[in-house]
Parts: structure tokens; sequence; C-alpha cells
């Protein structure tokens, strides 16, 4: 390899204002770097590319390439994708796709599915993060092959390879060549309990995943947190981010002692309270089932009623994005659905 040399310079004064750009460079790279917890899982980033869409995205057979984004984008607005589809670049001679998928941020290995008949995932990877004080989980799925020797507890750096990228699942309508893709979503954990919990309230489901069922994952869309690190830098701040995300609805709950609480005290809005006043908490959650805020109560300031007391829903939001049917309207009054009730009690399990 032929070697670098610095450029020779006329003056003593030339020589330092040339290092000085050098280490203004190598400041805003590592400003950069460190600016952007996130990464995309491939190499493909058209993502943050103008009107660059169909370059990224993959939709579902026959329909346009919205339909990968994340968001109430399936069944005329009436079916929530919970993750990215995200187009391949590189195949090899069969046609198949060889991309290389990444790590999105420094993080452990939490769960490995090497069986792409037990999910709608097929094969598929999860890796947990600590960001901003946020326990994030990215999910990597439909993958061909798991790095070999790649396993539970392992730690990953940001952008190294764990997996290739694929066309996997376990659905009637297989994938097909045209549409690989890898599914990558970002997700909060409901509860270290989903395990108990799903046996009790779904008796005739198998549970081949335990704690790691895709219902006991609620998807962020990782589009706005890509344009927001770009945005904002270094003031991008995940918790921030979240905290900040349109509500569908706030709550009240009467439970001050579950998983989520303790998993994500950075969502907690701080009060002057004497925590042992505390007798519940105001939960504020998007249209996805995602709680965003959690505001602790006191028991004066608690109203007796049902187990669940809906403080207000956000009608242009549920007009937006109705697809979770979390809440539902009866004249005047707004209710939490079936599946809005299930939510909460797999949040407070």
């Amino acid at each position: 390899m032929e070697k670098l040399e610095a450029p020779k310079f006329k003056s003593r004064r030339t020589l330092e204002l040339w290092k000085l750009l050098w280490s203004l460079v190598l400041g805003v790279w590592s400003f950069s770097a460190h600016a952007q917890p996130f990464h995309l899982p491939t190499a493909n980033h058209a993502l943050l590319e103008k009107n660059a869409g169909e370059k990224f995205f993959v939709g579902t057979t026959g329909k346009p390439w919205e339909s990968g984004c994340f968001g109430c984008v399936r069944s005329d607005g009436w079916q929530m994708h919970e993750g990215l589809d995200i187009k391949c670049l590189q195949r090899d001679k069969h046609g198949e796709p060889t991309d290389p998928v990444l790590a999105t941020a420094d993080g452990t290995v939490a769960y490995i599915s090497n069986h792409p008949e037990l999910s709608n995932y097929g094969r598929y990877v999860i890796v947990r993060h600590m960001v901003d004080g946020i326990e994030v989980y990215s999910l990597y799925a439909h993958l061909s092959a798991i790095r070999e020797g790649l396993k539970i507890g392992q730690q990953v750096k940001t952008s190294e390879p764990i997996a290739t990228m694929g066309r996997t699942s376990n659905t009637r309508e297989r994938i097909t060549k045209e549409r690989a893709h890898v599914h990558f979503e970002l997700n909060l954990l409901y509860s270290d309990n989903y395990s108990r919990w799903h046996k009790k309230n779904l008796p005739g489901q198998h549970n081949d995943h335990g704690e790691w069922n895709g219902q006991n994952l609620v998807g962020i869309d990782p589009k706005l947190v890509f344009e927001a690190e770009r945005t904002q830098g270094a003031e991008f701040n995940l918790a921030q981010f979240l905290q900040t995300r349109t509500e569908l609805f706030r709550v009240l709950v009467r439970k001050t002692d579950f998983p989520f609480l303790r998993h994500y005290h950075a969502l907690i809005v701080e009060r002057n309270l004497d925590k042992k006043t505390i007798a519940g908490y105001e939960i504020a959650v998007d249209y996805n089932g995602l709680p965003l805020q959690l505001i602790p109560h006191t028991a004066a300031e608690i109203k007796s009623g049902p187990k669940y007391q809906l403080l207000g829903v956000n009608t242009a939001e549920y007009a937006k994005n109705p697809c979770r049917k979390l809440v539902k309207q009866h004249g005047k009054r707004w209710d939490l659905t079936t599946k809005g009730t299930s939510l909460l009690d797999l949040l407070l399990f």
C-alpha cells in the first residue's frame, strides 16, 4: 500500500493552519458519530434522501412502497405495520438478497430465532441497547442467515454485521425474490412477565418465543428517529423524543410497581411528591400503544372509578391513525376497547 505523507508547506504558519483544519475535521467527524446513537441497518441509505422512498421501502404484493413504511399503512389504513421493510441492494446469481444486516447501535444480543417456521418474522435477531436511559430493542427479521457464532448475550458494535438479508417467514403468502427485504423495528418492552400473561390470557395460543414474542414489543417509528437525529444532531435525546410524540389517549392506572415503570424511569415526569404518597400513574399512550409519559399521582388526586380511567382522547390523532383500535366512541363518550384494556393489562402485569 502506498504510504501517505503530509503535504509540504512553505511556512510554519501554513503548516499550523493545516493542522488546525485537520483537527477540526476529525472533531466534526467524532461529534457527528456521537450525535447519532442509531444507524441504518443496511447499506441502503435512501431513507434520508429526498423523494427516494421507492428506492428504500418494499411494499406489500401489488401495493405501493408506502405499505412498507411504519404505521397504519395496510388494509386501507386499518392494519398496523410496526417496522420498516428495507429493500435489498445486492443479489447473488440466483437473485437472492446478499446484503449484510448491521447492528443499528452498540448493544447486546437479546434473542435469536433460527427457526423461521415459528414466526411471521421468519428467522430473526433482537438486540438490546441503552440510549439516553431508554432500554431499546432493535429487531431484524426475514433473515436468510444469522452470522455464524452469534450468541445471546454477545456484545455487538454499531454497524457490525449480524446477519444476511433474506425473505424467510411462516406466512401463507411467501415473500418473493422481488420483495426480498429486512423488516427492521425499534421497540420498547412491555413486561418482564409476558410468558405468564400469555398463558393466562391467551391459553389457546402457543408461545414459542417466551418474553420475546412480538406482542411484548411495542414499536417506535424508526424513520422519525433517524430524521430527528439528523435534524437535532448532538441535541437529540431519545427520552425527550418519546415524551414529545403525539399521544392518542391518556389513562389513569391505580398501580405503582410494574416492570415498564422500572425499565423506563426516564419516561417518568418528575413531580415534587413524596414517593410514599404516590397511588397511581397517568400514562400518555400513542396510537400504536406505546407509553410516552408516566405521570405520578397521589391518592388525593385520584377519584374513585373504573380500573382504568380514560382521561382524554386526541380525536384528530384517532382519525389519522385508527388501526390499533385501542379506543372507541359512543356518542360523545370515549372508552377503551378490549384491545386497549388488554394492552394495559399486559403493561401492568
